[in-house]
């Protein structure tokens, strides 16, 4: 049988986040790669409560199609939430997605023609790079420091590519790296896009999840001339398997949103948005937000000793604030992909920094999750790490 696939499907390569996926499905496996939340903070009894109330209260409607731009009252909550972060918005400038996701793939269709360029940090978040990768753009990488991207070498970037789309940032605890922009360098990074008239594509799904420093408000709050597309998620912070993010831009931006998510899908799963809209109804949110910060808290710390006490001392790693991350730089010498294989074999994994960056690939650095197991587990699965990573070094040596 020939089959004639569009020229795009060549350029989409087997998907790292559905390997990440394979591995966390072996249960022998002390697992550091996926992006996970930690399930046993999922409010399942309150969630049961709102299923219950929308069914009672409007099941055939929460059955039913609806509107493409969501239920209008989970797009006033997420407002009203929007405003407490210093974002001025309001319903009819947020449109509900499926996944944060969703929106990185709209945004590809939105702005992309091949041979476009993309500005992001390097690395970068994977899945976005696999997102924007089948409209075949290319990428323009700025480097990062421990206070994120690096604003010399965004206007260096952008003077080198006059006709770039897009800048693609996330300035709160980054995947992978874990880093934060500094406040200055979101002020920076608004004035350089009005400079250069480029459009910010700031993506947010762990802002929320701050636990240490303080908080910083989202570059969109320095928005001046309504050039940032912001997005966030409930994945984080409420529940992932709902597949509900959000997207807040201006009208002329939200239109086209609109228009291609209704040639998407139609609209985002019903149910599920009237069931978080009447779970914001009926319970505080903001404190669910904060037992997830207390345990992510204590399981970052636990981990961050690990990395002290199990693993070489001379290796570089982020210290994030909050979020899921750490990042793990080794000598330049050591081919992580091996170490991953020998991680395997000691049945703990993470996931190999070659992912995250689009051109300039890098062998020799690894994420890791801590969200996701338990403080023990981390402690055993580190104690692993260290033994592979020991090993390999000493053939390096």
């Amino acid at each position: 049988m020939t089959v004639k696939y569009a020229k795009r499907a060549e350029h989409v390569a087997r998907s790292a986040t559905r390997e990440i996926l394979k591995v966390l499905g072996r249960p022998e496996i002390i697992s550091f790669a996926g992006g996970l939340p930690a399930p046993e903070l999922f409010p399942v009894e309150a969630i049961k409560e709102a299923c219950s109330a929308v069914l009672d209260e409007a099941g055939e409607q929460a059955l039913q199609y609806s509107t493409t731009e969501g239920f209008l009252p989970l797009r006033k909550a997420i407002s009203t939430r929007m405003e407490a972060i210093g974002v001025h918005t309001d319903a009819d400038h947020l449109l509900i997605l499926t996944g944060s996701q969703q929106g990185l793939d709209l945004t590809g269709k939105i702005f992309l023609d091949k041979g476009d360029t993309v500005i992001c940090e390097s690395p970068t978040y994977l899945a976005a790079i696999q997102a924007f990768k089948a409209y075949e753009p290319q990428f323009a990488e700025v480097a990062m420091d421990d206070s994120g991207m690096r604003m010399d070498e965004l206007e260096r970037t952008l003077q080198q590519n006059p006709k770039a789309k897009f800048i693609y940032t996330i300035p709160d605890f980054q995947n992978p790296t874990g880093r934060t922009m500094a406040l200055e360098r979101r002020k920076q990074m608004v004035a350089l896009a009005n400079q250069y008239d480029v459009v910010i594509l700031e993506d947010n799904p762990y802002g929320a999840i701050r636990f240490a420093g303080e908080a910083l408000p989202p570059v969109k709050s320095f928005d001046t001339e309504g050039r940032v597309i912001y997005l966030s998620t409930f994945s984080k912070i409420f529940a992932p398997g709902f597949r509900l993010g959000w997207i807040c831009a201006a009208s002329d931006f939200m239109n086209r949103y609109v228009s291609f998510k209704q040639a998407t899908d139609l609209h985002s799963d019903v149910f599920a948005q009237r069931v978080t809209a009447k779970y914001l109804e009926l319970n505080d949110l903001d404190a669910h937000i904060q037992k997830i910060k207390a345990v992510y808290r204590a399981r970052r710390e636990t981990m961050m000793r690990c990395i002290e006490t199990c693993l070489p001392g001379h290796l570089k790693h982020s210290a994030p604030e909050g979020g899921l991350f750490i990042w793990v730089e080794l000598p330049e010498s050591v081919n992580v992909q091996a170490l991953f294989e020998r991680c395997l074999k000691n049945n703990v994994a993470f996931v190999s920094g070659d992912s995250f960056y689009p051109n300039d690939v890098k062998q020799n650095a690894f994420r890791l999750n801590y969200s996701n197991m338990s403080e023990e587990r981390i402690k055993e699965g580190m104690k692993r790490l260290g033994e592979a990573l020991g090993e390999a070094l000493s053939e390096y040596a």
